[in-house]
Parts: C-alpha cells; structure tokens; sequence
C-alpha cells in the first residue's frame, strides 16, 4: 500500500507547483483545486483498516471554506475602501482653492498675512505665540489675548523687519500667572492647493507643501469672503 503521507505530500507539492504558475485573480481557485487534490489522494491511501472518519472530512473542507470566504471578505474590503476614498476625493474637489484649518507649516510669500486660529488652555490668563521656520528654529514670539478667535500673522517684526518667504510653524503657550501651563501646535488657514487618494485616506495638499488627512480639517471658508 503506498503511504498516505507521502502520497498527500507528493500531490501537495505537484498542486502548489501547478497554482504557483497561474495568474494572482486565480489564486483562490488554484487554491481550493490544490485542497480537493490533497484530499483526493488522502480518500485514496487511507487504511481500510482504519479508515478517516466523515467527519474529519467535513471539518477539514469547512476550514478551507472559512479562509476561503475570509480572503474574499478581505479582498471586498479592501476594493470598498478604495471605492469610499475615490468617492470621497470626488465630493471634495471643491475644496481645491478653499481655505482649510489644520495644523500644519504655512507659507509666507512676504505679503499676504497667514490667518493662526489659537487655542489658549481655558484657565490661561495670557498666551504667546512662538513661531519657528522651516528648520525648527524660532524667529518670533509675541503675546496674544487669550480670547481672540484668529490671528493675522504680517510675517514683520516688532521692529517692522520682514521675515524671508518660507515655510513657518507656530506653537501657542498658555500661561496662567506666568507659569506655562501648556504649549500646542497652532492651527492655520492654509488654501488648498490638490486632492488626492493613497488608497485609504483622501489627502490634502496645502500652499506650503504640507500634507494633511480631510480627517484632520477644522475648518472650511472662502477666501474670497476675507
């Protein structure tokens, strides 16, 4: 009598040799004609003796099936998120020249101001704003009222010099009797310049460059209205 396992492993390797070579839409299929083979030739070398009962059959063709049907729903998904992104990208193309608040970097191009929503801790009795260039390196800082909603940024110092054009970040420090009690990246109204997909998230691409999810937008408003 020829051994089961070796006639099982015999036919297993000739079976995964046989779907190896077929295209990846097929793969499923190979699979599934790779397990009936497997179990083909398990039917045939079992010992009359000690036969394998039913229903070892029965759960070994319902946990193929349980895969199976795990890598179709896995597959469905996946083809549903890229549906829902596409959709969603679609639905936003209007946002493409809106204003959207996040935080992110800002351009300044040395004449229109950058418009900075702060968000002051609400026992802060002061707060400051720090801003830092493209490098991390602070260039300004200044005291704002805690109650003020936004924040026209000119991109001058106290003393009237204009910063070069160029990326910047602002943080806002919540003070409470001069004593920091919180420092947060500051949000800012930045135009949008593209929409894309990355399969998953719809991304924004801002006027400075930055990158952001729709996810983490506050905000939107025309800036024709400003």
């Amino acid at each position: 009598m020829v051994d089961a396992t070796a006639a099982v492993g015999t036919a297993t390797q000739q079976a995964l040799s046989q779907s190896a070579s077929t295209g990846s839409g097929t793969a499923i299929s190979s699979d599934f004609e790779t397990f009936l083979k497997m179990l083909t030739v398990q039917m045939q070398n079992q010992d009359p003796l000690n036969p394998i009962e039913s229903s070892d059959y029965a759960v070994q063709l319902a946990t193929f099936s349980g895969v199976e049907q795990q890598v179709l729903t896995n597959d469905l998904l996946t083809s549903l998120g890229a549906q829902l992104s596409a959709s969603g990208m679609a639905d936003m193309a209007s946002w493409v020249g809106m204003e959207a608040r996040a935080v992110a970097s800002a351009q300044f191009d040395g004449t229109n101001p950058v418009t900075l929503a702060p968000n002051p801790v609400a026992v802060a009795d002061r707060a400051e704003v720090v801003v830092r260039d493209a490098w991390g390196t602070e260039v300004q800082r200044f005291e704002i009222s805690v109650t003020d909603d936004t924040i026209e940024w000119d991109g001058t110092t106290g003393s009237g010099t204009p910063l070069p054009t160029g990326s910047y970040s602002f943080e806002l420090e919540s003070y409470s009797e001069d004593e920091l009690l919180q420092t947060d990246a500051m949000e800012v109204y930045q135009t949008v310049r593209e929409i894309r997909s990355d399969g998953i998230n719809t991304i924004l691409v801002l006027q400075s460059g930055a990158e952001i999810t729709s996810a983490e937008v506050t905000a939107l408003r025309d800036p024709s209205l400003f």
